[in-house]
């Protein structure tokens, strides 16, 4: 039952969310936060880079098929699906949310969640490492295209130069950085994990907070109904569904094996929180982010919920399949 309840971050999220309703930020307050927040943005993709073995990157490139597969998913299956629901009424999925769901769909794949699911579950370590790391910094130049290109072909808002330097200023230049002095502090920085999670994790709270005090002041759940809500977690549940389905059975009609299949499955089907929020900041600077946000954020706890059980499914059948092959080799 506790695989199904909503984990620590996440409550973390909700709780944040809440504050910003009853007690968003609002003039100078606001406006030194931001430059709190830009600042805790850039030590977080400085730490990303720091923390991406190159050795890592390396051997991962030979298994050039499955990356491609994933990547195909995340930058182009991914957005079609996105789509597709377009042809949603807007009675039904409103534009703002539609929008957010468009952004979604073109984001990177997660790295943490993504690799440990991949270890729980049997899969090829070492490639969903290598794969969800180049997810993300493909995604830094695709994502922004992508926005450009989809949003404002559906009439949302679209990209700009300015969002475009402040995405080298602000995230790609700190990961550089960052993986400049991979060889000198990549050790020290991955055996910390623990010590520097309060920045992962506080730099998105910072910025789901800047980012939805923005929105309440301009009347954000005025604006959206617990329907509207709702559609978005029905529309992202089914959305997850679909591709986990791609992912799965595409990957066993392409020939990869268990291991591989396992990886592309989730490495393929996740969309990353930790990218997705900074990045919304970037390129819709000036612009109401929170209904940008929204669905991701939802999408968020639904992945994770559902990819657990899913990866102990995994584990419990080769448990089973290794349990049997030991029945056999003893016999």
């Amino acid at each position: 039952m506790r695989r199904f309840l909503p984990d620590s971050f996440t409550l973390m999220l909700v709780t944040t969310v809440i504050i910003a309703s009853l007690l968003p930020a609002q003039g100078m307050f606001a406006t030194y936060f931001g430059y709190a927040t830009d600042c805790a943005i850039a030590l977080l993709f400085f730490l990303h880079g720091a923390r991406l073995s190159r050795d890592v990157v390396i051997a991962g490139i030979l298994h050039w098929r499955l990356h491609l597969t994933i990547l195909l998913v995340t930058y182009a299956i991914f957005p079609l699906l996105g789509l597709g629901a377009g042809f949603i009424p807007q009675t039904i999925l409103k534009p703002e949310l539609y929008a957010g769901l468009l952004y979604l769909c073109v984001l990177p794949s997660t790295v943490q969640s993504s690799i440990a699911f991949t270890s729980i579950a049997g899969g090829n370590v070492p490639a969903a490492i290598c794969s969800a790391s180049a997810s993300n910094l493909f995604g830094m130049f695709l994502t922004p295209l992508l926005v450009g290109l989809l949003m404002t072909t559906s009439g949302s808002a679209g990209f700009s130069l300015d969002a475009l330097e402040t995405i080298l200023l602000q995230l790609l230049a700190p990961f550089i950085l960052g993986q400049l002095l991979e060889p000198w502090i990549g050790g020290w920085v991955r055996g910390r994990k623990k010590l520097l999670m309060p920045v992962d994790r506080g730099s998105i709270l910072m910025v789901v907070y800047l980012a939805f005090s923005e929105s309440v002041n301009e009347g954000l759940w005025h604006t959206f109904s617990v329907t509207d809500i709702g559609v978005v977690i029905v529309i992202d549940g089914l959305l997850l569904a679909l591709v986990l389905c791609i992912t799965m059975f595409g990957s066993r009609l392409l020939g990869f094996n268990k291991e591989d299949e396992i990886t592309i499955t989730f490495c393929g089907s996740k969309k990353s929180l930790a990218s997705g929020v900074p990045m919304a900041g970037a390129i819709f600077a000036g612009q109401s982010i929170g209904a940008i946000v929204l669905p991701l954020m939802l999408f968020h706890q639904i992945q994770l919920m559902t990819c657990a059980v899913i990866a102990q499914k995994y584990a419990a059948k080769r448990a089973a399949r290794q349990q049997a092959d030991a029945v056999t080799a003893a016999a």
